[in-house]
């Protein structure tokens, strides 16, 4: 994912974020606030036959504190039109193997309970869910869950 992408990466990201499910954002950052917040070495874009790009997945960092050196948290988004095509399933296999060689042991995520989707696509990557994080936030003005998943590595001791 590069600066180059930035325009599809961001769209793709605005229409998961009007759906309503996806994330307690409301709008899209612009490209430095986005390209700021997620680690350079684990981020990749799918993208099709005409180079366009269909879906994304990139970490951030837990904490800057050293014991949580080998916790990301992620985000992957497909663009609706190309969902159900297993593009979601080639980044997070991408990012596993990405994070397993540079020694990330857990991989975490929150995600709405109504987002029955992603929930059994992170549940078919090894994610499991950990706990319930009850009316952890508003989203537009609604009280929201938020079900904590992670992925722990076992390759990586």
């Amino acid at each position: 994912m590069t600066r180059a992408h930035a325009e599809e990466v961001l769209g793709i990201y605005q229409a998961g974020i009007e759906e309503g499910n996806a994330t307690f954002e409301t709008a899209a950052p612009d490209w430095a606030a986005f390209d700021g917040a997620r680690l350079p070495e684990h981020r990749f874009v799918a993208l099709d036959e005409r180079g366009l790009v269909r879906g994304w997945v990139a970490v951030s960092r837990v904490s800057a504190r050293a014991v949580y050196a080998g916790v990301v948290e992620h985000s992957v988004y497909v663009h609706p039109a190309t969902r159900g095509q297993g593009i979601a399933g080639a980044l997070l296999r991408a990012l596993i193997a990405s994070t397993e060689a540079a020694g990330v042991w857990t991989i975490q995520s929150g995600i709405f309970p109504e987002n029955a989707a992603s929930l059994a696509l992170h549940r078919r990557a090894g994610f499991r869910v950990i706990g319930t994080r009850e009316r952890v936030g508003r989203h537009h003005g609604v009280w929201r869950d938020v079900l904590l998943i992670e992925r722990r590595s076992p390759a990586v001791a």
